[in-house]
């Protein structure tokens, strides 16, 4: 998998392609913690237009990262699901906690 972030004030992106798993947890992790720790930051978009598998760790991961921005009064939205990903995150109800952008 690939991971990249880029910074739009006040906003952040990361991008990612490939297998969305617990193999890239720790990428993941990395790729999203300074932009937490970035006062300028006030909305992280995950761009998943170009993964292409994601698993239920995927789905623990995206929920941590919701919960951490949460408690820094940051938005996490969720940007080009499609196929496969966006039915995965449809049936687990995060419609209900992301905002969906395409």
């Amino acid at each position: 998998m690939s991971i990249s972030t880029r910074i739009y004030d006040p906003s952040a992106r990361i991008s990612m392609s490939g297998r969305f798993d617990f193999k890239v947890h720790r990428d993941f992790k990395e790729a999203y913690i300074h932009l937490l720790d970035n006062a300028a930051v006030h909305e992280i978009e995950v761009d998943m237009g170009n993964v292409e598998y994601m698993d239920s760790s995927a789905l623990g991961m995206l929920l941590l990262l919701h919960e951490r921005a949460s408690a820094l009064n940051k938005n996490v939205s969720l940007l080009n699901t499609t196929g496969a990903v966006s039915k995965l995150l449809e049936v687990a109800n995060f419609n209900k906690v992301f905002n969906f952008k395409h």
